[in-house]
């Protein structure tokens, strides 16, 4: 009968191991995993796997586009594109649209009429706003904007991306504790980081003095010979011969009228 005991223990014990060596395995891999997509940066499906946005990333292509401020149209019937390696510089007075047209293209507003073939998740969309964590040094900062476009390049694109702004030396100072123009580089140099094709920039220079504005030139020419694009808004004449010009000034768009309307506050 002890025996028999014995030998009935056996598999209750056997059987319990087995339960609890079923649990086990089953716990680990579900933490790992979850270990795993915390130190994963953030990625954008529609970067990454949407046909539709693969089929149009190398193309901006715009059509009988229709542009407001404040409600009121500013630009209408507009048509150009831009391809890999080409550079489209906006001119006209102030008040001509040209920030509006690019907050448009970045979709930060809606259009009010047209079509625009490449979505803002191609693109890089640099304003008058640097876009900088103050309290974060410049490396910390050029890191924070490659993780939140998981681009390529890691560590490595971060220090080319201070290399080709001329801010190695300052790689380890606090974004509150850098000049005008300082901040300017640093925020522009987050353009060298976000893996995006088309850079959409609005008054890129403000702030930079004559050599910076150079380097940021030989930045931009370095982006178009290996197959980028650029549309800019700008004053300044940033030396890029091979940039084509579109005058925003003929694509005014008709104001109602109205007696009590004044132009002015556009």
């Amino acid at each position: 009968m002890a025996a028999g005991r014995r030998g009935a223990k056996r598999p209750l014990r056997a059987q319990t191991a087995r339960r609890r060596g079923a649990r086990r395995p089953q716990a680990a891999p579900l933490f790992r995993q979850t270990k795993a997509r915390l130190s994963r940066p953030p990625r954008f499906p529609l970067q990454h796997q949407d046909k539709t946005v693969k089929a149009h990333r190398m193309e901006l292509r715009v059509t009988d586009l229709a542009c407001a401020r404040g409600g009121l149209p500013l630009l209408d019937g507009l048509n150009f594109t831009v391809h890999p390696g080409e550079a489209l510089v906006l001119r006209g007075p102030n008040g001509s649209g040209k920030t509006t047209l690019l907050r448009t293209l970045a979709g930060l507003q809606p259009a009010l009429r047209g079509e625009i073939s490449c979505p803002p998740e191609q693109m890089t969309y640099a304003a008058h706003a640097d876009g900088l964590k103050s309290t974060l040094s410049v490396r910390e900062n050029l890191a924070f904007w490659a993780a939140i476009h998981a681009a390529p390049g890691g560590d490595e694109g971060v220090t080319r991306a201070m290399a080709a702004m001329n801010l190695t030396d300052l790689a380890d100072r606090q974004a509150h504790n850098l000049s005008a123009g300082q901040k300017r580089r640093l925020g522009l140099a987050r353009l060298l980081v976000t893996g995006r094709w088309l850079w959409v920039l609005d008054e890129p220079t403000v702030s930079l003095d004559v050599a910076s504005v150079a380097l940021f030139a030989s930045v931009v020419r370095g982006h178009l010979a290996t197959g980028g694009a650029a549309l800019l808004a700008t004053h300044i004449d940033l030396g890029l011969d091979e940039a084509h010009t579109l005058d925003l000034t003929p694509f005014k768009a008709s104001l109602p009228a109205d007696p009590g309307f004044d132009e002015a506050f556009l």
